[in-house]
């Protein structure tokens, strides 16, 4: 079984997010996409902000990872998105092996 990781990205409308949520998992990119709302506290352009966003968890391969981000960044609405990837240690057998199942194997197939 490959390595799992998670990818962690938000947005700032719950549309947006079920979009990018979607097209992650219709491209089998990401076997499945959680999307929560959060309350987010951060420095943009030397002004404290405080805004609700919808935060991504997406679950994929460590390989298609680098496919991910360029995903991302290619239909996210931010001029610099949060893009961070978290390594998975270790996971149900049989969820890990349903993630590799329904998730492409590298190299990937055209999917913008």
């Amino acid at each position: 079984m490959d390595a799992v990781c998670m990818v962690m990205t938000a947005v700032g409308s719950e549309a947006a997010a079920e979009v990018l949520a979607q097209q992650l998992v219709e491209a089998q990119l990401a076997a499945c996409v959680q999307v929560m709302p959060v309350k987010s506290f951060y420095v943009w352009q030397v002004q404290s902000r405080r805004e609700a966003e919808y935060l991504l968890l997406v679950k994929t391969r460590a390989t298609l990872y680098a496919q991910v981000e360029t995903f991302i960044l290619a239909h996210h609405p931010y001029e610099t998105p949060e893009i961070l990837q978290l390594p998975v240690t270790a996971g149900s057998s049989a969820y890990l092996q349903w993630l590799g199942a329904s998730t492409r194997d590298a190299p990937a197939r055209p999917y913008e």
